[in-house]
């Protein structure tokens, strides 16, 4: 049990009715259920094979020691002091000229904003551009916490299906033709175009192209959230949507979470201009700015040529783990079950015949000794339930056979329960 849960538990309520306080939004909180899962594991043998951590072993502790050494002698004043809701400018200025030289968007038609990781930015995001009903289209799956961040501004989700390409937009364009039947529309699109979480899926090029014409055409926004598209281990590398858009109508997503440090919660916003500087007044409501120090060593990161000679490491480590995975669910996996053969990322999206339930067999997995996170809360309206998924960027090559081994034991027990 958390220290706080054992504190409110010998506390008591007393005379004091502490749930009448809380407003209606918070009465209807729920805490993130892969957090929740992840404390359930930490502290056990259990193999987790649940959380999106990147591994401790690639994080480039000496050049940051080697760059705060720098900073504290050189730009303490800067380092050290709050800094502007936008970000340090060099920083925001290094990342422009760096996402013009790797994705083609071109520096003179983006502003760089700064935010405390990118879960921030969605949050923002829903500040800024969702009203109450408004409709908001997501992947099915799509990334939980974007769920839970854009649910607390109300708005009605339309969850559109993937396959291997990614978002079906054909689907998308007859949801768009009915809707607009009907007299609506919808505020904006938010897809992990690459290598997605969960499914590890990969929007194809000609997807992506047809969706800004759609965007143009049906009148809504995008939201690209990209903190995965450096982690290519294999195939070739496809231009975010971001690059494509002639009109402002993508706001993509950066992080330095997955290819620097998580640590430092830093994050990015790239967008047209006007819609940075009302997000930009959202956020002064909020932090008044992103952490300073780590903004100045991403800046010196960045501009010092570290982050491009840090990212094929990271590859060189990951791309053995997810070989590791996917051989270990070729050998153990029963027939009947399928999963995503991704090119990059950190996740394998596992589907199990209908009729399994994952939520439900979690705790038969965790007695196992290993853990994944049901695919149901990946769903906007948790109607999928035979789906989990699988995480092969933290536990070494041997801990994933043996997690994958024990896993498909369980799931051989569910199946034939279920065949009776």
């Amino acid at each position: 049990m958390e220290v706080e849960e054992k504190l409110i538990k010998k506390l008591g309520s007393g005379s004091l009715d502490f749930e009448s306080y809380f407003s209606e939004k918070a009465m209807e909180m729920k805490a993130s259920e892969i957090r929740e899962l992840l404390k359930l594991v930490e502290s056990s043998d259990v193999i987790s094979l649940a959380g999106g951590l990147p591994a401790p072993e690639t994080f480039p502790v000496e050049t940051i020691k080697a760059i705060t050494e720098e900073i504290l002698k050189t730009h303490a004043d800067k380092a050290l002091q709050y800094g502007t809701t936008k970000g340090f400018t060099p920083l925001r200025l290094a990342l422009a000229e760096w996402m013009e030289k790797r994705y083609g968007i071109p520096m003179s038609k983006v502003e760089i904003m700064m935010v405390a990781g990118s879960q921030q930015a969605l949050d923002l995001i829903g500040r800024v551009f969702i009203d109450p009903g408004d409709i908001v289209v997501v992947e099915g799956p799509t990334y939980l916490a974007a769920l839970n961040a854009f649910k607390y501004y109300d708005p009605e989700f339309l969850s559109i299906p993937m396959d291997d390409d990614g978002m079906i937009v054909d689907i998308l364009e007859e949801k768009l033709k009915e809707l607009k039947a009907e007299g609506k529309k919808v505020k904006f699109v938010y897809t992990v175009s690459t290598f997605q979480n969960p499914a590890g899926v990969t929007m194809s090029l000609k997807r992506r192209k047809r969706l800004i014409e759609l965007a143009h055409e049906y009148d809504f926004l995008i939201v690209e959230d990209s903190p995965y598209s450096e982690l290519r281990y294999s195939g070739k590398p496809i231009p975010p949507i971001k690059h494509f858009d002639d009109e402002g109508r993508v706001i993509y997503l950066g992080t330095f979470s997955k290819i620097f440090a998580p640590g430092f919660r830093l994050g990015w916003i790239a967008a047209h201009p006007h819609f940075i500087r009302k997000i930009e007044i959202a956020k002064q409501a909020v932090d008044l700015c992103a952490n300073p120090f780590a903004q100045v060593i991403a800046w010196k990161y960045v501009a010092d040529g570290h982050l491009d000679e840090h990212i094929p490491k990271i590859i060189e480590f990951y791309k053995p783990r997810r070989d590791a995975m996917f051989e270990a669910l070729e050998e153990y996996m029963p027939e009947g079950v399928r999963w995503t053969k991704p090119d990059g990322g950190m996740f394998i999206w596992v589907t199990l015949p209908e009729g399994v339930d994952t939520k439900l067999m979690m705790e038969k997995a965790v007695a196992k000794g290993v853990a994944y996170v049901p695919g149901e809360a990946f769903f906007a309206y948790r109607d999928v339930k035979n789906t989990m998924r699988l995480n092969f960027t933290y536990v070494p090559e041997e801990t994933i056979r043996e997690g994958v081994k024990r896993l498909a034991e369980v799931i051989k027990e569910e199946i034939k329960a279920l065949k009776g």
